[in-house]
């Protein structure tokens, strides 16, 4: 097992609710770790997968659900949230948390990246960016300071820095002047984050290094990250088709400036595979909406691939989605039954296809933590891609 990552020198307290914010590497494979967030929440394992709960919900899954399927902690959304029903409510039902019944860490993005892809009329200065809701039209503005306050609102315990998201496809000069605002509104974000009172002595916030896939943008954009100061530092602006190849090369450098002692978190990512490369180049944290979303659409993830539960030659297929599964859903039903639920339109047909998902994503990040804990994670690595590309249903 080499040792490219050096060990932390934080030190998890056995009482995660007497710390803010530590973070422990306790082994490294190569370039991957495998660690500890103590918040005063509860522990998040490392390398983690945060299921997305973009409006205080997981999609078709109770809060109990999603901690038995092992996840540790989920991302909520400052934009959905701030549209509907309002910071301002949230705060006044005590905080996202007792709204939602999800009692363990919650990190929430800023809403940067909702504001460019949903809104329309959308006007960006370096004020911050003004837009009309998809909901209703209504007029808002989203600034640094007021994500900062909406984040604060809802009680989130990892905070995200307000950035600004521009395709790889535009220009280097559009991607330097992106890249460039974004450090400003990083500093801003810092600045209103530490205004926050009691809810910055207890949450931690995160910095978003930008820059897309330039090598030169990226080392610029994680100095200037680190000059500000971060509790932990999110790798932003891939996972928006450039494809995984690109996506890997970028990740190859784009970490070099960010401290080793601070998780890593790849925002937006993604396939599983996806997640093994990453882990494999020294990310820690990950969320994506495909668990959830495909599992609303009658596509399962299983070892040997992902499987579409629509497909006729499940209608009496008596087994389970995957047999190497430990889900209540493949311990309980088969797939002829759930290729019923989901072409009938049920309800219960999204519930268990997401539910399996789910635990699928989480035994895949166990099965990275332990591999990287025992020395073995080229070799699960390339096991787990041969078996993922074999479609052995």
């Amino acid at each position: 097992m080499s040792q490219d990552a050096p060990r932390s020198t934080f030190r998890v307290p056995a009482d995660p609710g007497s710390t803010r914010f530590a973070f422990a590497v306790h082994a490294t494979d190569g370039k991957a770790r495998a660690g500890k967030i103590a918040m005063m929440r509860g522990t998040i394992r490392t390398p983690a997968f945060m299921p997305v709960g973009t409006a205080a919900t997981v999609k078709a899954m109770r809060p109990a659900e999603v901690r038995a399927s092992g996840a540790d902690i989920i991302l909520g959304n400052t934009y959905h949230l701030m549209l509907r029903p309002g910071a301002e409510r949230v705060a006044a039902l005590g905080g996202v948390h007792a709204f939602s019944g999800w009692e363990r860490p919650m990190l929430t993005d800023s809403g940067g990246y909702q504001v460019m892809s949903l809104s329309a009329l959308t006007k960006v200065t370096e004020e911050g960016v003004a837009f009309a809701s998809h909901i209703d039209g209504s007029r808002h503005m989203l600034s640094p300071e007021r994500s900062m306050e909406i984040q604060r609102l809802l009680g989130s315990d990892i905070v995200m820095c307000f950035d600004e998201l521009v395709p790889t496809t535009t220009s280097r000069d559009e991607q330097a002047r992106a890249m460039e605002r974004s450090m400003r509104w990083a500093q801003r974000s810092r600045e209103g984050f530490d205004a926050g009172g009691a809810h910055a002595e207890r949450a931690a916030l995160f910095g978003i290094q930008q820059g897309a896939l330039d090598e030169a943008l990226r080392k610029e954009s994680g100095q200037a990250l680190v000059d500000i100061g971060f509790d932990g530092y999110a790798v932003g602006g891939l996972a928006v088709g450039e494809g995984q190849e690109a996506m890997f090369a970028c990740l190859d450098h784009c970490t070099g400036p960010l401290p080793v002692e601070t998780p890593r978190y790849l925002m937006g990512v993604g396939k599983p595979d996806d997640i093994v490369g990453a882990v494999e180049r020294g990310i820690d944290m990950f969320d994506c909406v495909l668990p959830t979303r495909s599992g609303r659409n009658g596509q399962a993830f299983t070892w040997n691939g992902p499987l579409n539960i629509r497909n006729a030659r499940f209608a009496q297929d008596q087994v389970p989605l995957d047999a190497r599964c430990t889900c209540p859903v493949c311990g309980s039903v088969s797939r002829a039954y759930l290729h019923h639920l989901v072409k009938a339109g049920e309800m219960l047909g999204a519930m268990l296809m997401t539910q399996h998902n789910l635990h699928f994503y989480q035994a895949l990040m166990a099965g990275l933590r332990g591999a990287i804990s025992e020395g073995r994670l080229t070799a699960f690595a390339d096991g787990f891609r041969r078996d993922y590309a074999s479609k052995a249903f």
